[in-house]
């Protein structure tokens, strides 16, 4: 059973870059042929997806968020990290990760975290 467990600051200041870890068990973010991602569902709207890094180290990003979002992975902790930087109130939302079978949700999200609250306000 693959589990997921986001984690981070549950607020952060405007202008400041969020930083936020996923911590995966039960499974190898190596494995072929898997995709992990990065999702957020601000109040009151749809999920949203941010950012992929895929078994092999590829990366695969929302081209609205690009300018200021960054995946990477740490294979020997088999973690990936999302980093958001320039961070408005518009970012406030629960951030999940996820594994699927691709880079998007068209593929499918199999296993995703419980989700991390984070806020942006000063």
């Amino acid at each position: 059973q693959v589990q997921l467990q986001e984690s981070g600051p549950g607020l952060v200041k405007p202008s400041q870059t969020l930083s936020l870890i996923c911590t995966v068990s039960g499974g190898s973010i190596t494995t072929n042929y898997y995709y992990w991602s990065w999702i957020r569902q601000p109040p009151g709207k749809g999920l949203e997806w941010m950012a992929a890094t895929a078994y092999d180290g590829s990366t695969y990003y929302n081209p609205s968020l690009k300018t200021h979002t960054s995946i990477s992975r740490d294979t020997s902790k088999n973690q990936f990290s999302l980093q958001l930087s320039s961070v408005t109130p518009e970012d406030t939302a629960v951030y999940y990760c996820a594994r699927g079978a691709g880079q998007s949700f068209s593929y499918g999200m199999d296993y995703w975290g419980k989700g991390t609250q984070v806020t942006v306000s000063s």
